[in-house]
């Protein structure tokens, strides 16, 4: 996840926030909401970011758009609008969901392989992970076929890669050397 430093003091205050007030899920529900507004449409992000529309209308369409949002989550979007940063909301809410699940100690994991991994080999790789990592995955599987065997696995910064094509573009690499 790539986001501004502002965008992430934000979406930490939000945290830090919604933390105290004891309403991380109402938070993290519409910031849910939000991000999948945006993904749906790219209408959205040009509205936020158009300097055309005033802060008051941006506000109401918002407050319509987005009704039943928690009370702290409608003051936030106040806040950030009349201080002119709503182009960040998107961002904002993408970098509070990504805090929510650090605090929470959920570590998004990405495994890629050639076909779909059984229920052991996966938990088998999960479990080896366990040993440095702390905290629950929350584990997306892709399948590439150009893989053609083996996988890779994808965690914060890190990569693991024991994909068949990448040892033999290794060993091509040393044959032509």
């Amino acid at each position: 996840m790539k986001s501004t430093k502002s965008a992430i003091r934000y979406a930490k205050a939000l945290l830090e926030l919604s933390i105290e007030n004891s309403n991380l899920d109402e938070v993290s529900s519409d910031m849910k909401r939000i991000v999948e507004s945006s993904n749906e449409t790219n209408d959205f992000k040009v509205f936020l970011s158009s300097p055309v529309i005033k802060s008051d209308k941006k506000i109401e369409v918002l407050k319509v758009l987005f009704v039943g949002f928690e009370k702290l989550t409608n003051s936030f979007i106040d806040l950030i609008t009349k201080n002119k940063r709503e182009y960040l909301l998107i961002e904002i809410a993408e970098a509070y969901l990504y805090l929510l699940k650090k605090h929470q100690q959920i570590v998004p994991v990405s495994i890629t392989s050639a076909r779909k991994l059984e229920k052991e080999t996966l938990n088998q790789i999960l479990d080896k992970m366990k040993s440095h990592v702390e905290g629950d995955f929350e584990v997306t599987e892709e399948v590439d076929e150009s893989l053609i065997g083996g996988f890779i696995v994808r965690m914060d910064d890190k990569q693991i890669d024991a994909s068949v094509l990448t040892q033999l573009n290794r060993m091509k690499q040393e044959l032509a050397n």
